[in-house]
């Protein structure tokens, strides 16, 4: 069995990290313009980097993206009004994928830890997600639910303008994505 290793992510790290997130959210979910902004979000103001990633043998075998306080969009996806804590305090668990090789091993739960060590660092008192409910076997609801994740609501169709106007193809839809996103809060 390989050794696993977690570090924070780098800029240098992008092209392994879009290759990894692709493979398993469907291609275009990561890319050259989205990927960039998205390791600024994960930047917090006191200089913490809350993205992690895992890795076998100097393999990138998993990946965790987290947006600090702040640095994340309230939108029509989300519920405030049934979040315990507001926005402000809160993180936003962006994307999480493990190679399916190494799923159901810990590299997920291990790097959400990490992810939430720094985010609390930060001064989360939790963080939010928005849950791949159409995974194989529902497995990303049950994996966050098993790590302490509440649902707040059901969100049908969270990808599809994404699939639309960002091209990012799901796997699942075979195309334009119609998936339901499960809104969680995982409180620290």
């Amino acid at each position: 069995m390989p050794q696993l290793r977690f570090r924070q992510m780098e800029m240098a790290d992008f092209p392994n990290v879009m290759a990894l997130g692709n493979k398993v959210h469907g291609d275009n979910y990561l890319t050259e313009e989205n990927l960039p902004d998205y390791f600024a979000r994960g930047q917090s103001d006191d200089g913490r980097n809350l993205h992690w990633l895992a890795f076998a043998d100097d393999i990138l075998v998993g990946i965790r993206i987290t947006f600090a306080p702040g640095k994340w969009d309230v939108d029509t996806w989300c519920t405030p009004s049934a979040w315990p804590f507001p926005a402000t305090q809160l993180c936003y668990f962006k994307c999480s994928a493990v190679d399916p090789d190494f799923q159901g091993g810990g590299v997920g739960k291990s790097l959400l830890y990490h992810s939430i060590i720094e985010a609390q660092g930060a001064g989360c008192q939790g963080g939010l997600a928005h849950i791949w409910r159409q995974s194989p076997n529902n497995s990303a609801f049950e994996y966050f639910s098993r790590c302490g994740g509440e649902l707040i609501q059901d969100h049908k169709d969270r990808w599809y303008r994404s699939s639309v106007d960002d091209g990012y193809y799901c796997p699942v839809c075979d195309g334009i994505c119609h998936c339901t996103a499960a809104e969680m809060l995982l409180r620290f």
